[in-house]
């Protein structure tokens, strides 16, 4: 009883062990050469807000989506100083980078790395901790300290040449304390005074100081990497170092922690360790062995990431990357502590009792109870047929049918395995497919030789098909409905076991029922509806008394899937398992699909009866083992990510640094020849890319398409105008993202062309016409004597005609603009040396220009001021943290342009959009120029004309075929 105690206690003390580190799944998957990756040397992971994985090479910064590779190739003429050592994510959607040869910055919008601090930070950066708005920078020549815009450099050690200057890892401490592992030993900085401590551990062979490597704190305890001794533990409290654990190798390559318990240690020979720190002891171990099936692809780790998902990303050297595949965990494969895994086991029946399951598939069966740990395999040759495809719980005891072997029973108490009682054929060595009991006490068996009931011990009725109304063929599915009536299910058909008559009736269906075709299951829901799962075709649904009845309307995702399993949920939802994956059906048109993301091992469910348990959970039969839907989630999980924009491909040209908008908006303008596009896109969950599945539509109006196992969309010949592309993960309406891509309407241009050569046709008529008529003229004076002056008629009245008379709505405009603006002489034109002059003295970086940009841009587009008639230069550069003079030398300098253009560009653009949405239809053109910002009505005339080369009421009717009304 003592050996059975203490063997109870190491198995439960396993498994909290196991339940800390369970959250990183088994299921793992590699980036190499053939996935896009320009450098296979991986130092350093990194997962940022918006949830892209980045890593760092020998030669550049890789940006993955966990569909496809972003590079971002560090410049430099010295190969040795590219190598990319640390990784931060800044505000403004920065990530700053630390290298071989210095500090980096890609902007969110920038196509390549920018250097940072050159003059300043001229040594390799190893390290980064970010406290609140401090940045911490570890490089070769000390810590550099950033905060509001300004490095700080602090030494270390007083001595420049000490290898303490070295900073390898930063992390930080408990009051105010920001520990460093060096190459000179242990440092702690006071963040109050930035005084440094230095800490002697003397655990050299020679006295001195260790070199670490990386730290990490759990606790009171920190601990740090070597390159030759292994883990080093130092407690803060006792200020006394100790070598920690041996993880069989002695270069600690990758070290961090999830701050309670677990340290992640990566070596560099022999792989990847979880260590419990209350427990110390690695619990988990990721390694390479040539000689059994391996976990990673190799032992020489570079880096370790456990990111917040609990995803694992492990780096190699000239290997690339593997990294675990996301699975949800509303759905779960079953395993019974050390003892039993179902996992890769083919599920083919079930059947549970109260602690008891037993477990079929087609290598026997499995009985446990978990109750008092009792466990049990049974398979041949102890049993006569291996494949188990039915079981039952009747009568106290487990019925077991098997293909090929006959029906066992099984006591649940003493674990006595016995033949049925019924010595015949077949039993003994036939195949039984199906046992159901019914509310009378009676169990009936579908069988390759007919149907039986059998109750005390006795077969009390026998039907075949040659002496009775049972269809031709094995019985493969019994089902009682609320009305007692049994629904018998043959190879060839259905008939019914009318209890009243205690007969079988085939004669009663009506034209047009399932009953003529082979069903697998039948199911009848809360609302007394039946639903029948046929080997072919579409869902069938019948009321109790089939009056009414109907297959599922094509069109759904359950289309072209073989139905095996269906059962409801307490929301009146059904959960249908099919051969490609599971699917939520809300009984009309909504079907949400569900597969490796969310836990599920297999998308091929097996065709066997799903049980409910006491707790509300779900089981089902899957090719790779007993599959548990999470009860207490029986909601569609909160996407975790909104649907990222990769990129936008136009010609195979990326237009990526041409979007702009928002996370999970984005608006994109391409030329009028640019009608077709690739869309790529991702939804940042780094599970199995064949499993995910997304829904989009072209406007809010347009119908879902599905999209299965691919994360791009291509678009063809789009029309001139906005066309909303829109796409979510299906189920999830929150992980929608939108794009906008806008088409300008350049038909006007064809026009103009058209005009002009019209135009020269008619000059060179008319400029040919003068000629000839003047050479006649000519001709004629020299041989009859007709004096110059004397010109033809026709010639005279050509010079007279009159240009063509302006229209309506250019003379309505000319007159508006003299009321508008008063008389005032014509300005002299300025020299643009005095433009120069002004900006001489107070020049703008061109790095600030650029800052500034992309401010100012976020701003027009996020809040819109350009509708404030009265928005002043001062007033943008209040907004967006500047001054007015560095505003104003941005448009004049850098972009070129006035103030005023500027603006009334995107008030000329937002007319645009605004035109096209339905609720703006009634507006005259006067409200609608002061709700983009004009101030008068003739500003907004000219002021588009200029920037269109059209008047709005003509724009209009060329993007919707209409006049607006006007004032």
């Amino acid at each position: 009883m003592k050996k059975c105690l203490i063997y109870i206690y190491l198995l439960l003390l396993t498994s909290l062990c196991c339940l800390q580190a369970g959250a990183v799944s088994s299921e793992i998957r590699s980036l190499s050469v053939s996935d896009g990756l320009p450098d296979l040397v991986i130092n350093t992971i990194y997962k940022d807000s918006k949830g892209y994985v980045w890593m760092g090479t020998n030669t550049s910064v890789e940006r993955f989506d966990g569909i496809r590779l972003e590079h971002y190739m560090v410049e430099g003429s010295n190969e040795n100083l590219k190598r990319v050592f640390a990784l931060v994510e800044m505000p403004g959607n920065e990530l700053w980078v630390g290298t071989g040869m210095g500090l980096f910055r890609l902007a969110d919008d920038a196509e390549k790395l920018e250097r940072l601090a050159p003059e300043m930070i001229t040594s390799g950066v190893h390290a980064f901790c970010k406290l609140g708005d401090v940045l911490y920078v570890g490089t070769e020549k000390g810590l550099y300290v950033y905060k509001g815009g300004v490095f700080e450099h602090v030494l270390v050690d007083k001595n420049i040449f000490s290898r303490a200057n070295f900073v390898t890892g930063m992390v930080e401490g408990e009051n105010g304390i920001l520990w460093l592992s060096t190459m000179g030993g242990l440092k702690s900085l006071r963040l109050s005074d930035q005084s440094i401590t230095s800490f002697s551990d003397k655990l050299a062979k020679n006295g001195q100081n260790l070199s670490f490597y990386n730290i990490t704190r759990i606790g009171s305890k920190i601990f740090m990497g070597t390159m030759t001794s292994g883990l080093v533990l130092f407690d803060t409290a006792s200020k006394h170092f100790s070598r920690y654990l041996d993880v069989g190798c002695g270069v600690i390559s990758a070290l961090s922690g999830d701050g309670k318990d677990l340290l992640y240690v990566g070596t560099d020979g022999n792989g990847v360790h979880f260590i419990s720190v209350s427990r110390q002891r690695v619990i988990r171990t990721f390694r390479h062995d040539r000689e059994a099936d391996s976990q990673i692809r190799s032992n020489s780790v570079y880096s370790v990431l456990v990111d917040r998902d609990g995803l694992l990303w492990i780096g190699f050297y000239q290997l690339g990357v593997d990294y675990t595949l996301f699975q949800s965990d509303l759905f779960s494969t079953y395993q019974y502590e050390n003892l039993f895994d179902s996992r890769d086991m083919a599920v083919r029946t079930i059947a549970f009792h109260g602690s008891q399951k037993l477990i079929g598939s087609r290598d026997g069966f499995v009985f446990i109870d978990e109750a008092d740990g009792r466990f049990q395999i049974f398979k041949a040759p102890r049993l006569r047929a291996s494949i188990i495809v039915s079981s039952c719980y009747f009568d106290g005891k487990y019925y077991i049918g098997t293909y090929g072997g006959g029906m066992y029973v099984l006591d649940g108490v003493t674990l006595e395995l016995r033949d049925f009682e019924i010595a015949s054929e077949p039993f003994r060595h036939g195949h039984i497919f199906v046992l159901r009991p019914d509310d009378r006490g009676n169990l009936w068996i579908g069988t390759s030789a007919g149907l039986y009931c059998y109750r005390n011990g006795k077969i009390v009725r026998h039907f075949k098909s040659d002496s009775s109304k049972l269809p031709e063929g094995n019985v493969y599915e019994i089902y009682f409905d609320s009305s007692h009536k049994g629904w018998i299910c043959t190879e060839s058909g259905i008939c019914i076991w009318d209890p009243s008559s205690e007969s079988l009736k085939n004669d009663v269906f009506p034209e047009g029922f399932v009953h003529k075709e082979k069903i697998r299951m039948i199911y009848e829901t809360s609302d007394h509806q039946l639903y029948f799962l046929p080997d072919k075709g579409e869902l069938f649904v019948s009321d109790l008394t089939m009056s009414h009845f109907s297959r599922l309307t094509p069109g759904t995702l359950l289309d072209g899937k073989s139905l095996m399993a269906v059962v409801e949920d307490s929301e009146g939802w059904l959960w249908v398992a099919t051969n490609k994956g599971m699917y939520r059906f809300d009984k009309k048109t909504k079907v949400v699909p569900f597969n490796f993301a969310d836990g599920i091992p297999s998308l091929i469910f097996i065709n066997c009866i799903p049980i409910k348990d006491e707790e509300g959970n779900f089981w089902f039969g899957n090719s790779r083992g007993l599959v548990r839907l999470n009860g207490k989630d029986m909601d569609m999980l909160p996407s975790r990510y909104i649907i990222s924009l990769s990129d936008v491909l136009v010609n195979g040209k990326s237009m990526q640094h041409q979007l702009s908008g928002e996370e999970g908006h984005y608006a994109l303008t391409l030329e009028n020849s640019q009608k077709s596009v690739i869309i790529q896109f991702s939804a940042l969950t780094y599970s199995d890319p064949n499993s995910l599945m997304y829904e989009y539509k072209l406007g809010e109006e347009g119908e879902w398409i599905s999209l299965m196992g691919k994360s791009e969309v291509s678009l063809y010949d789009l029309p001139s105008g906005v066309t909303s592309f829109i796409i979510r993960q299906i189920g999830y309406p929150d992980s929608a993202m939108t794009l906008d891509i806008c088409i300008p309407n350049r038909s006007w241009l064809h026009g103009l062309y058209l005009f002009i050569i019209i135009v020269l046709v008619v000059a060179g008529v008319y400029i040919f016409r003068r000629c000839l008529l003047r050479v006649v003229w000519s001709v004629l004076r020299k041989l009859n004597g007709i004096n110059d002056t004397e010109m033809p008629v026709v010639i005279e009245a050509e010079k007279t005609e009159k240009e063509p008379e302006e229209t309506s709505q250019e003379v309505e405009i000319a007159q508006e603009e003299v009321l508008e603006r008063p008389a005032m002489p014509k300005p002299e034109k300025k020299s643009t040396s005095s433009t120069e002059d002004k900006y001489r003295t107070n020049k703008v970086s061109p790095e600030e220009c650029k800052r500034l940009f992309r401010l100012l841009e976020q701003e027009m587009k996020r809040n819109k001021p350009y509708r404030n008639p009265n928005l002043k230069v001062a007033d943008l550069a209040v907004a967006i943290g500047t001054t007015s003079h560095s505003l104003s030398y941005l448009f004049n300098q850098y972009l070129e342009k006035n103030y005023y253009d500027y603006i009334n560009e995107y008030r000329v653009e937002e007319f645009k959009s605004l035109i096209l949405k339905d609720e703006y239809a009634k507006y005259t053109l006067t409200a609608m120029a002061e709700l983009c910002g004009f101030s008068s009505r003739a500003s907004f005339f000219r002021t588009f004309k200029k920037l269109a080369g059209i008047t709005p009421n003509e724009y209009i009717k060329q993007v919707s075929g209409e006049h607006r009304p006007v004032d």
